[in-house]
């Protein structure tokens, strides 16, 4: 059985999704759980507020990848 160039093209397509999902998964567990340590670093006093910023930064950084990764995530529509 012969499989057809837009079938194979489809499967690939299918597996990317897969392999973005996953990886769409874990960046939204990475972000939530620094969203967590953030707001409990934030109220203790004598906090390090360098390391803050970085948890802070690190924190937007996984979120415009989360929001790339939906983006990619969306289908092509054809006018």
């Amino acid at each position: 059985m012969q499989i057809k160039p837009f079938e194979m093209g489809r499967r690939v397509q299918i597996e990317n999704s897969g392999s973005l999902l996953r990886r769409l998964r874990t960046l939204e567990v990475e972000h939530r759980d620094l969203d967590e340590i953030v707001s409990r670093l934030s109220t203790q006093p004598g906090i390090d507020e360098l390391m803050l910023k970085r948890l802070k930064r690190r924190k937007l950084l996984l979120k415009d990848q989360i929001a790339q990764l939906r983006s990619a995530l969306i289908p092509d529509l054809d006018a």
